[in-house]
């Protein structure tokens, strides 16, 4: 009760100050990329703006004015500003660019319904001008859903919501530019609908980009070991994990361990995991001890969200999609980082048995 009172004393007595000292006692307005629950009250200077196929600029003003698109004929007899453009087509063996933003801003939310082959459907982020993109993956790993058939995701980073919609949240500050494209290589047009929210305004000097990678073995070309993320040079810190990953043994396939090897870390490294699942925030084979089979779950921060077949145990060719989001505790480093995992599952004799799966992955990290 102390504590409750002694908090009511500083509201009331914060009351009776007049506005001019207010002004020089209140925080200043969050940096653009800072806005989160705990500061959400504050204003700022920002100005929001969004990007998709009814604003293909974002700017302001500038909306619904479309007369051409997708949408025309549904429109036909209503005309300008009644969902004239509500997606684009991209042909196949082309790119598309879905935006190109003048900055200083970060980009805050990311919707999209891509049709076809989410492997075939490459999606990059270029930042300040940059000629190599410091995000490039197929869209569906980089919105945690790596098989091309829908799983529902519910996580802080990243939500894929029923029929097909891929949500991403994670904060992107850029200073001078930033520019995403989407090419399809499918022999095949896609039909995307998409929306980019961004907020212009002040960024941080010690704001890092968003780097994103995406790599695949099949089979391991190493027995029971995959690398996840290597040749990271520079400080910064890793930020998540996304793998999409097929046994091709019977039985349990995660007693792995995952390693980080940190800041010249070369045959050891300074953080090793205890097992897959472990990484994951699971335990005991994500097993329900019930039902004996797998058991899915999304949290906001990991999550086993993907199992192929699911009504199957332990069997070849089940595949599975698992995200770990290190939101709350991000690995730093100061001058190097490579990220690796083993295959790792059970033979007869209660020995490890060096795995040769299909594994692929996308490495998040600033």
């Amino acid at each position: 009760m102390k504590t409750f009172y002694c908090a009511v004393a500083a509201i009331l007595g914060a009351a009776v100050y007049g506005a001019a000292d207010r002004a020089t006692r209140e925080p200043a307005p969050p940096p653009v990329l800072d806005t989160n629950i705990s500061n959400l009250y504050l204003v700022s200077q920002a100005q929001t703006r969004s990007i998709c196929p009814e604003n293909f600029t974002g700017e302001k003003g500038k909306a619904a004015m479309a007369t051409e698109g997708t949408g025309k004929n549904a429109a036909a007899e209503l005309g300008q500003g009644w969902k004239v453009s509500p997606s684009v087509r991209i042909a196949p063996g082309t790119t598309f660019t879905l935006a190109e933003i003048e900055g200083p801003g970060s980009i805050q939310h990311i919707w999209m319904t891509p049709t076809g082959n989410w492997r075939t459907s490459i999606i990059r982020f270029y930042w300040d001008g940059e000629s190599e993109p410091s995000i490039e993956c197929p869209v569906g790993d980089f919105f945690a859903c790596g098989w091309g058939k829908y799983c529902q995701v519910t996580s802080l980073a990243v939500c894929v919501n029923p029929g097909s919609a891929f949500n991403c949240y994670w904060p992107m500050p850029f200073r001078r530019k930033a520019k995403i494209t989407m090419e399809n290589t499918a022999a095949q047009p896609m039909t995307l609908y998409y929306q980019i929210d961004y907020a212009l305004g002040q960024v941080p000097a010690e704001a890092a980009y968003l780097h994103a990678q995406f790599r695949r073995e099949n089979p391991l070309k190493n027995k029971g070991l995959y690398t996840i993320l290597d040749g990271v040079e520079g400080q910064g810190h890793y930020v998540g994990t996304y793998m999409a990953w097929e046994v091709r043994s019977p039985g349990w396939w995660g007693e792995g361990e995952i390693k980080f090897y940190i800041d010249g870390d070369r045959e050891f490294p300074t953080i090793c995991g205890t097992g897959t699942e472990d990484y994951f925030c699971g335990s005991y084979n994500f097993e329900n001890r019930e039902t004996k089979k797998y058991q899915v779950f999304c949290t906001p921060y990991a999550g086993l969200a993907q199992v192929l077949p699911p009504d199957e145990i332990y069997k070849p060719g089940q595949r599975f999609g698992l995200y770990r989001w290190h939101i709350a505790d991000p690995i730093r480093f100061q001058k190097d980082l490579r990220v690796t995992i083993q295959a790792l599952g059970w033979q007869q004799g209660g020995r490890y048995l060096q795995l040769e799966d299909d594994i692929a992955s996308v490495a998040f990290w600033y």
